[in-house]
């Protein structure tokens, strides 16, 4: 193909995000001339550009929009191999707007903190709903290894930003200021200020508290947007920067974290009731042997409990076998077994024939608790002789885990059993085990979910003050372990609501997290031109950077060297031990899978706090 004829391909059928671009890119230019238009009353206040800046700023919500619609489509432009992804996308344009705004018109985005907060814990739940089947897995099998990938984060950051304002006499204010923004925590700004305000920290002859809170500020700025944007990318290919494939590492661990069994989905996650593949098959015969006539349709079952008779069609009647009939000869039967068994079936039964009637029958996949101890001890072999009448079994889950599901495997009080048949048959089973059959569904669960976000939020927010500095798990935090905590629930007994439906998890995943960017960065953006001053700047920007990036470089050196840990969960460590949401965000979009979140939990807990007494220590001995 010649590049003439390339290019009108790529003309006639454009990637998705260019798409996406040019339709923001209209959205932008639609906003300039109609406000351009809508502002000739106060042209001689705002024309042009600054009309449309000020229409922003007056009206949040097109902002918070218009940022997505450009950041998404510039977050997958992808240059070298590399790109931003669409949550530093967003952050990166809703900064050039902020910026340009103040910088051109002094117009700033005044947008209620109550937006950002909803929009993080929204993300954070359904962050946990996703990892919280593995997370106690992975806590079990690496935790020391998270929290020692934590330390060496949070202990590598301080000693580079402190020693480093030490060593170039950048003043008092900046090592706490560039230690909270290289970290992405914000409320290390709030410790250090308390330490100032409280005169645990000694102001020096000629300073004021104005001038540290100022200097506290800029070091923030400046090393939080570089931070925000860098940590993101080296998370994200790190896997590929030691030559690993991050699809094939992630497949590898979820595999190693779900016990090694591939029973499909988990209970209570997306995709627990598709049928999948199976060598179940429903065929039709005609009953012409004599010895069948006048057996009912169990008593056949118990003659034979590898096939069952789920449909009879007499004439212009169809028969469900719910109702137990007895054979007659003529009759035309629908029977569900192996194919392997079915193909013996005219010899069993009769001739072989064509009636969809007797093989039109939907088959549904439900997961059912054995919550009844009666069960437990006995073997699957028996118990489908019991209650197998036209069902197989898919899986079988213990604990949150598959296990292999063979003849003589024991049933145990509290296992899942994933089955597969006609409805009715699936729920006659589940009334013998006196449990419920769960399938997914449309449902929202907007209560349970609200419950558990009310609840996550007065975990995070209770707070333990030690030595003047308050400790807490955080809100976001707490409505993460709550989605953990409900996911994790559901895959040991699925009547915890079922499962979720990943199209609603996962769009509250991104625009959870998008919104949250996009808010930050309407605050952020206006910051950074008050900090350039001089080659002060320079020295911020690169102590930022190195806070920010040699730690979880280091942490990732213990993990794969020393450790020989899985570099997808490795990379979700240091993420964790970052205090990074977007760059565990970035690492989960490359390796396609939720799997790099189990290892984010420990170590995000363990520097949320460690970083505010490293931060306040900072600040005291400037």
């Amino acid at each position: 193909m010649n590049k003439q004829s390339k290019l009108l391909q790529a003309l006639s059928h454009p990637p998705k995000y260019m798409v996406s671009l040019f339709l923001g890119l209209i959205a932008l230019a639609s906003l300039f001339l109609g406000n351009a238009y809508a502002s000739t009353i106060e042209a001689e206040t705002y024309t042009g550009l600054a009309s449309a800046l000020s229409y922003l700023a007056s009206n949040p919500f097109a902002y918070l929009f218009l940022t997505l619609a450009i950041g998404y489509p510039i977050g997958r432009i992808t240059i070298g191999g590399i790109s931003l992804g669409a949550t530093a996308g967003t952050l990166v344009t809703g900064i050039l707007i902020a910026l340009a705004s103040s910088a051109l018109y002094g117009i700033t985005y005044d947008i209620p903190g109550l937006v950002e907060d909803i929009f993080l814990m929204l993300f954070m739940y359904a962050l946990g709903m996703r990892v919280g089947p593995q997370f106690f897995s992975g806590l079990a099998r690496g935790g020391i290894d998270f929290i020692v990938i934590g330390l060496i984060v949070v202990v590598s950051n301080f000693l580079i930003v402190f020693f480093g304002v030490k060593l170039l006499d950048l003043g008092p204010g900046y090592a706490a200021g560039i230690i909270s923004g290289s970290y992405t925590v914000t409320a290390v700004m709030g410790v250090a200020q308390s330490a100032v305000n409280s005169g645990a920290f000694h102001l020096p002859d000629g300073m004021t508290t104005d001038m540290v809170s100022a200097n506290m500020a800029a070091g923030y700025a400046i090393s939080y947007v570089l931070s925000s944007i860098f940590i993101i990318l080296l998370v994200k290919y790190l896997p590929s920067m030691f030559g690993k494939d991050p699809v094939v590492e992630a497949q590898r661990a979820e595999q190693d974290y779900s016990g090694g069994e591939d029973g499909g989905a988990l209970p209570g996650t997306a995709g627990a009731s598709i049928l999948g593949f199976t060598d179940k098959q429903i065929r039709s015969y005609l009953v012409e042997h004599k010895e069948l006539a006048g057996k009912s349709v169990n008593q056949l079952f118990k003659i034979n409990p590898h096939a069952a008779i789920v449909r009879v069609v007499r004439g212009d009647e169809v028969i469900e076998a719910r109702d137990n009939p007895t054979l007659q000869l003529g009759d035309i039967v629908g029977v569900l077994g192996n194919y392997s068994l079915l193909l013996n079936g005219e010899d069993k039964v009769g001739q072989e024939v064509s009636e969809p009637r007797a093989r039109m029958i939907d088959i549904e996949v439900a997961d059912v608790h054995v919550g009844n101890s009666e069960f437990a001890g006995k073997t699957l072999e028996a118990l489908g002789q019991e209650i197998g009448f036209g069902i197989h079994l898919k899986s079988m889950f213990r604990a949150g885990v598959a296990i292999p599901h063979l003849p003589k495997t024991i049933v145990e009080k509290g296992d899942v059993l994933r089955l597969a048949g006609p409805a009715w048959c699936i729920e006659q089973a589940a009334k013998s085990l006196k449990a419920v059959p769960i399938i997914e569904s449309t449902y929202t669960e907007v209560s349970f979910m609200s419950i558990a976000l009310f609840i996550g939020f007065l975990i995070g927010h209770a707070s333990v003050e030690i030595s003047g500095i308050p400790f807490a798990l955080g809100t976001s935090a707490g409505c993460m372990l709550m989605g953990i905590l409900v996911s994790w629930l559901r895959t040991r007994n699925p009547e915890f609501g079922g499962p979720t439906s990943e199209g609603a998890r996962a769009f509250l995943n991104d625009i959870g997290l998008s919104m949250f960017v996009a808010v930050l960065a309407a605050g952020v953006g206006p910051k950074i031109i008050s900090s350039f001053q001089g080659t002060v700047v320079i020295w911020i920007a690169i102590l930022g950077m190195l806070g920010a990036l040699v730690p979880p470089f280091l942490a990732w050196i213990y993990g794969y060297y020393f450790r020989k840990m899985n570099p997808v969960v490795l990379a979700g460590a240091c993420a964790g031990g970052r205090n990074s949401t977007p760059a565990l965000n970035g690492i989960q979009d490359i390796s396609r899978s939720g799997i790099a979140a189990v290892a984010y939990p420990v170590p995000y807990a363990l520097t949320s706090a460690a970083v505010l007494i490293l931060g306040y220590i900072a600040m005291v001995f400037s």
